[in-house]
């Protein structure tokens, strides 16, 4: 949206963090088929202000992915549904339990990528200066050793992986989130990152799906989705649309109250481990880079040569 903004002749920030906006709405509205998680996303996440950014074009084009989506792909849900309830009780230990797990964890994630789109220290990024294409490369390299070690499991989205842990038709240990998180880090290093919505998703149900071994008196499946918008808060650091994209993907508004609590909880412990929003950093950064001038070439050195004699007619 930010290549269409310059096509369009928009020059100034204000029009350019306008468009990036509206891509970030639609792309969450398209993606999940979750049309007003979209909506929540570009108000909440990427623009903090309503009437400031939020402009009726931003809202039209969320509707309009939205409803291409269900034209192409069905009104559908992204993970199916679920049937689940948490009890006001004991299982209420979950809430806790998941949003300090999951703040931590997503938070820990969203500092490490802010601090390697400023550059990555050391030897490691003077390679990446140097040699970008070894650098991807040995990213590339490292991933699949990755995806090895795991199996398999963390090539992809993690859809198929999160599906399962969701519907209860198969259990991962805690290597699968963890391996899954250090995939995103270095695919995102790479300076080639496959995206971090639908990854998030699925390193969330498996901390979910981890948490819940421990803690018997819970409804199966219901600490996946805690899990789930704990993580994806603690990365995004946005409460309401973690909120609404999980209810949305998993067709289940029942347990409303619990992931609110969660959100919030993993915001906060998200918010001290990194006090940058992700996607605002990321948007800040990618401006600045797109628009920063380039540097023109320096000019060669030149030689001064001696003018030669001239000789004199015999």
């Amino acid at each position: 949206m930010h290549g269409f903004s310059r096509l369009l002749g928009q020059s100034n920030i204000a029009s350019k963090r306008s468009m990036i906006l509206a891509g970030g709405a639609a792309g969450m509205a398209a993606a999940f088929n979750t049309p007003l998680a979209g909506i929540v996303f570009a108000i909440e996440e990427l623009s903090h202000s309503f009437e400031k950014k939020a402009s009726g074009r931003t809202l039209t084009i969320v509707v309009i992915s939205g409803v291409t989506a269900i034209t192409l792909m069905g009104n559908y849900t992204y993970f199916g549904h679920a049937d689940v309830n948490i009890p006001v009780g004991t299982a209420w230990i979950a809430v806790l339990v998941c949003g300090i797990v999951g703040g931590l964890a997503g938070g820990s994630f969203a500092a490490l990528v802010i601090r390697a789109s400023r550059g990555l220290p050391g030897s490691v990024g003077r390679l990446a200066k140097q040699r970008p294409i070894m650098f991807s490369a040995l990213c590339g390299l490292l991933t699949a050793v990755i995806g090895l070690i795991s199996k398999g499991n963390t090539y992809g989205t993690g859809y198929v992986q999160a599906q399962a842990i969701f519907a209860g038709t198969d259990h991962y240990p805690a290597s699968f989130f963890i391996l899954k998180y250090l995939s995103m880090l270095v695919s995102y290093c790479s300076g080639i990152p496959g995206g971090m919505f639908a990854p998030s998703l699925a390193i969330g149900a498996g901390i979910g799906g981890w948490i819940e071994q421990f803690l018997l008196h819970t409804t199966p499946g219901a600490v996946v989705l805690l899990g789930t918008v704990a993580y994806f808060c603690g990365v995004a650091q946005s409460p309401l649309t973690a909120t609404i994209i999980v209810m949305e993907i998993c067709d289940n508004q029942q347990v409303t109250l619990a992931l609110l609590a969660t959100a919030f909880l993993a915001f906060g412990v998200s918010r001290i481990v990194c006090p940058q929003p992700l996607y605002t950093a990321l948007a800040d950064r990618f401006l600045e880079t797109m628009d920063k001038p380039a540097t023109p070439p320096k000019p060669l050195p030149v030689k001064q040569m001696a003018a030669p004699e001239e000789k004199l007619p015999i």
